[in-house]
């Protein structure tokens, strides 16, 4: 039997979660009503100046400090032949993001973004989730809070993304686990794998599946058992941008399936969240749907890093300035 103390901070927060400042969201859809400009010209532009308004409760927003935060973890499962990248891979990238080779980072460099790459014990894999739990429940917390973390010196715009070797199979299962279905209806080509190594995926979810399946209906035992770190550090980083009221965006498919654990357990938890970019995985576009995203890209980057978080927040920072810009023009 397990205990589910680590876990009651997380569930207390999900309990409490801060609202939407909804004056705040009505200004800014006034300030555009009252441009000198057709009605709802700017579509989307105008709805994420809007979002920002109403999770930062500036009216007009602005976005000064944005931050992206890249997590990077290993899995055991990749003993199993699921990717067609070594596990070294994964340290490879985060060294490359260090020394500013990364395409992360020419990103940032273009829409003026802060850039932290955390490496989550990269040196000790998960386990492998098909015979074992990933984390343990102290771990898995202990990882939550480290990435509540990101936000540690401020930013007023939260980009997500991740590394990690294996973890779009790790994404499958743990979309699996909280909606349903079987591997084959979760897994895809991930960083390239062929119709042999995609069939591995869906079974190594299987097993997995089948393995967990008496402790699959808390959400957050779902993490902890089929996640792993980065996906953990992520779930953290999105519930404290939530109680301090910072947007986040999210980038990709594992990303993504960090977000939904929360989902699951609060289906309020991710109001403050805009999925930036939609993979080319083929269930990223499903699990968007289940979670009432609407990308704001869509511009087949498969990458990771969280590049399509980044060039999201080009959007978003444009989307902040029209509204400003055209507000003091209306007081004008």
């Amino acid at each position: 039997m397990t205990s589910a103390l680590p876990f009651d901070d997380f569930r207390n927060l999900l309990d409490n979660l801060p609202a939407a400042d909804l004056k705040a969201q009505a200004r800014v859809h006034a300030l555009f009503a009252k441009a000198d400009k057709p009605a709802h010209s700017l579509g989307r532009i105008e709805e994420i100046a809007a979002r920002l308004a109403a999770w930062s409760g500036r009216a007009p927003p602005a976005v000064t400090r944005p931050l992206m935060a890249v997590f990077a973890g290993n899995h055991g499962v990749v003993r199993h032949g699921i990717s067609p990248r070594p596990v070294a891979a994964t340290a490879n990238a985060v060294e490359l993001c260090a020394a500013g080779g990364a395409a992360i980072n020419q990103i940032c460099i273009a829409n003026d973004l802060g850039l932290k790459v955390f490496d989550l014990a990269l040196h000790i894999p998960t386990g492998d989730i098909t015979d074992d739990a990933a984390l343990d429940e102290r771990g898995c917390a202990a990882t939550m809070a480290f990435g509540m973390e990101a936000i540690a010196g401020g930013t007023d715009l939260l980009c997500l993304g991740d590394l990690g070797v294996g973890n779009s199979t790790v994404a499958a299962a743990l979309f699996a686990a909280l909606f349903g279905g079987r591997g084959v209806d979760w897994v895809g080509p991930g960083s390239g794998a062929d119709a042999a190594m995609q069939a591995r995926k869906a079974e190594v979810v299987d097993a997995a599946l089948a393995f967990h399946s008496d402790h699959l209906e808390d959400p957050l035992e779902v993490l902890r058992r089929v996640g792993g770190r980065e996906f953990a550090a992520i779930a953290g980083a999105i519930l404290a941008a939530r109680m301090q009221k910072i947007p986040v965006l999210i980038d990709g498919f594992a990303a993504t399936a960090a977000a939904a654990v929360l989902y699951a357990a609060n289906p309020a938890a991710l109001e403050h969240c805009l999925l930036a970019s939609l993979s080319p995985e083929p269930a990223h576009a499903r699990a968007a749907e289940l979670l009432g995203f609407r990308p704001l890209l869509d511009l087949g980057i498969s990458h990771g890093e969280g590049a399509g978080a980044a060039l999201g927040a080009g959007l978003v920072k444009a989307a902040a300035l029209t509204s400003s810009g055209m507000a003091a023009a209306v007081r004008g």
